[in-house]
């Protein structure tokens, strides 16, 4: 079969370079794995050997996927799990495949990264059986691309080689990266020629959109949007995929995903991808549906890694864009996050977002509109910090009468200067520094009308978030007061040793505003 030389594999002209062994060893073989390695390579070396899958290519697969970070047994948006993005959603089920293959329980292979690196070598191997690969086909990392496009679980074909295509040039540029608990891993560019067998002739996709001439276009499923709108488009809101590119993809493809975005955003060189008409409803933020235009970025909240520049630059020029065509202002108060969203449950684009460089590329407001407030969690912010939480905390404390200065997302000696004077004034330790208590003091800071469950609003919203920094969890602010908000109150009334009732009155917010 001839093979087909990936397009972006001419930098690997130097040759072929192996991470530890160009081609995985037989089965019986003994690894040849460094005393150097950590964990995660470990993991990866043994799990190559044992099922026969060359380990660079294991390596490349899970960094396309997840950057080699497991999220702690989280799940993607489509149902995916760990480094190698174990899947089990109503459509494709490759997590209870590897569980039934190694023998590790489901719950395993969700937390454990070995026992998940293990499983998804498994599963690779099983379609290589079904291949009829001989041994040393799967020696050979370019044999397994239409496996990978398995893999993938996508159906349509373009976005199966899209996702395949991934893989090959990762390998085919190298991969530098950091796991959760730190260990560095490296895989150096090498050659790749892959066979891509029947998808060969799948052309990744290749159709403008209708919209944005920048992007590409593969429509979503219909069972996964609403044809028109019934308001007019005012807003544009932030997501992040919490899966891959290619996976988001498939996943509003299939219609049981019952979600969609307008456009998704490659995290590597910024690619477009147009999904929903603008001209309809695509399913992503709730109430914002209706008036919202979704623009979904490749990558998980909790890893920094996945926001590029490239990736801000090309979508912030598809904002401005929208903004331009359809007269958004371009200000925070309409360019804004799906945590920020009314009545949503979710967090993105969470913390890492770079709120400040990304309007500035918008060319719009940076400090104008409605600064984010919500977080999963409040960071210890003092001189020299940067960033989305900054801007919070200025915006509050400027709110409050304690001068700040400009909203810019820099903590200097002005900012210094109005938070030592915020916690004298709240008889908190002045050190200028904006730690759980402070943050605690700060989020609270405003009226204090008497809350309980069934409760509704921005007050709601301000004890939500001060409960997020009392309590060191997350408590979602979506502005309701719920049964998960009653038990957050519960818990703090209980370790301050104030009255437990869950109902927030007085002495709840006393204790709140005074930081405790």
């Amino acid at each position: 079969m001839p093979r087909i030389p990936l397009a972006r594999a001419a930098l690997a002209g130097l040759g072929t370079l192996a991470m530890v062994a160009a081609a995985v060893q037989p089965a019986a073989a003994v690894p040849r794995t460094g005393r150097s390695e950590g964990p995660v390579a470990r993991a990866f070396s043994s799990a190559a050997t044992e099922y026969g899958v060359p380990r660079d290519l294991l390596i490349a697969l899970g960094y396309s996927e997840t950057h080699l970070d497991g999220h702690h047994g989280l799940p993607s948006q489509a149902g995916g799990y760990g480094v190698m993005h174990l899947v089990s959603n109503p459509d494709q089920h490759t997590l209870e495949l590897a569980s039934r293959l190694t023998g590790d329980t489901a719950r395993e292979l969700r937390t454990d990264t070995a026992a998940n690196i293990r499983g998804g070598a498994a599963v690779l191997r099983s379609y290589a059986d079904r291949a009829g690969l001989s041994n040393a086909e799967r020696r050979d990392t370019d044999t397994w691309y239409p496996l990978l496009a398995r893999y993938g679980g996508a159906t349509d074909p373009a976005t199966a080689r899209l996702y395949a295509d991934t893989v090959y040039t990762f390998l085919a540029q190298g991969v530098t990266a950091r796991t959760e608990g730190g260990e560095k891993l490296t895989l150096p560019a090498r050659k790749v020629a892959p066979e891509r067998g029947a998808y060969a002739s799948a052309l990744a996709p290749a159709a403008q959109s209708p919209d944005y001439p920048s992007a590409l276009w593969v429509p979503a499923d219909p069972a996964n949007y609403a044809v028109g709108r019934t308001a007019a488009i005012s807003k544009v809101v932030i997501h992040v995929t919490e899966g891959s590119y290619a996976g988001t993809i498939s996943w509003f493809q299939n219609p049981s995903a019952q979600v969609s975005a307008h456009y998704v955003v490659r995290s590597s060189d910024g690619q477009i991808t147009q999904m929903v008409r603008e001209k309809d409803t695509a399913w992503h933020a709730r109430s914002g549906n209706a008036s919202g235009i979704g623009i979904e970025h490749e990558g998980y909240i909790d890893n920094p890694t996945w926001f590029t520049d490239a990736m801000y630059r090309s979508s912030a020029a598809l904002t401005a864009s929208l903004c331009a065509r359809y007269g958004i202002p371009k200000d925070r108060a309409h360019i804004v996050g799906h945590s920020e969203v009314p009545g949503n449950d979710h967090t993105d684009p969470g913390p890492n977002w770079n709120w400040t460089y990304y309007m500035q590329l918008v060319g719009g407001s940076t400090g104008g509109g409605e600064v984010q407030l919500s977080f999963p969690s409040y960071d210890t912010l003092r001189s020299g910090s940067t960033g989305a939480q900054v801007s919070a905390a200025q915006s509050l404390l400027n709110a409050q009468g304690f001068d700040a200065g400009t909203v810019d997302g820099s903590f200097g000696t002005k900012t210094t200067s109005a938070v030592t004077a915020f916690q004298k004034a709240r008889s908190l330790s002045a050190d200028g520094v904006v730690g759980a208590r402070t943050w605690t003091a700060l989020l609270s800071a405003g009226t204090t009308p008497a809350l309980s469950q069934g409760s509704t609003g921005t007050a709601v919203q301000r004890l939500q978030r001060a409960l997020t920094a009392a309590l060191g969890r997350t408590v979602t602010a979506d502005g309701d007061f719920g049964s998960g908000t009653q038990q957050a109150v519960r818990d703090y009334q209980t370790s301050r040793s104030l009255g437990v009732d869950g109902q927030v009155g007085p002495a709840t917010w006393g204790a709140l505003q005074a930081g405790r």
